[in-house]
């Protein structure tokens, strides 16, 4: 063993023009050992200490990246309504829509007569018979009877102009054998005077409206001729929907 340490310590040695400072001291033999002196087996490995304390804590690190979304959660109860809020202001209009096509027309009801007297009256209490016709499209005055049939049920409008001469007048005008309107005139000598009258009935499908002098013959002073007329006219302003 001190052959081989030897050995080692010529091997370390530098060359020879160098000189050391310090001389190198061999590690001596243990005290009871012998010139056949070999190293132990290695002992067992110590049991572990106790753990030591926990260090300081650390910087905190840079701010990581964002993650990937997670998934969505089920679906929460719906919440209680909330206040209604003030109302806002009023918006600017809209832009105008398209125009609509075009609807179905709708029907118009006619229902007009327009006549005038051609003869004098002679006979009171019967339907004046105007047989001067001015208008009667429809065809629903009767000239032969003097009488207005209803054939559209609704609002008429009624009206007449009596030229009076020679006697006085007093002339109604008729709905459904009743008389609904009077006109009295009183005939001024030598002289032509004018009676009018006009009147707004409901009317059913049916009805009949006309005129007629009521009292005794001495009241028919009705007058026409080529410079005068007496007129009677009707027609209807709305029908009814029903």
């Amino acid at each position: 063993m001190l052959f081989l340490q030897a050995v080692l310590l010529l091997l370390a040695l530098p060359d020879g023009d160098t000189v050391t400072e310090e001389p190198v001291v061999l590690p001596s033999p243990p005290k009871e050992g012998c010139a056949g002196w070999m190293a132990g087996i290695p002992g067992h490995p110590g049991h572990n200490g106790t753990p030591g304390r926990d260090g300081r804590d650390g910087k905190p690190g840079e701010k990581g990246e964002k993650g990937d979304p997670g998934l969505s959660g089920p679906k929460g109860d719906s919440g209680d309504t909330g206040v209604t809020g003030v109302e806002g202001p009023r918006g600017f209009p809209g832009i105008p829509g398209r125009k609509g096509e075009p609807g179905e027309s709708a029907y118009v009801y006619r229902s007009a007569f327009s006549v005038g007297l051609e003869n004098r009256v002679a006979v009171p209490n019967v339907p004046i018979r105007f047989t001067k016709i001015f208008y009667n499209q429809q065809n629903h005055y009767d000239g032969t009877t003097g009488k207005f049939h209803c054939n559209i049920p609704g609002l008429y409008f009624f009206t007449y102009h009596i030229t009076v001469y020679l006697k006085d007048v007093k002339v109604s005008l008729f709905k459904k054998d009743k008389a609904v309107l009077f006109t009295y005139d009183q005939y001024q000598d030598k002289n032509v005077d004018q009676a009018s009258g006009s009147v707004l009935l409901q009317l059913e499908v049916g009805d009949q409206v006309w005129l007629q002098v009521y009292g005794d013959g001495e009241q028919n002073g009705l007058y026409a001729d080529n410079v005068n007329d007496s007129t009677f006219t009707g027609f209807l302003l709305y029908h009814d929907t029903n």
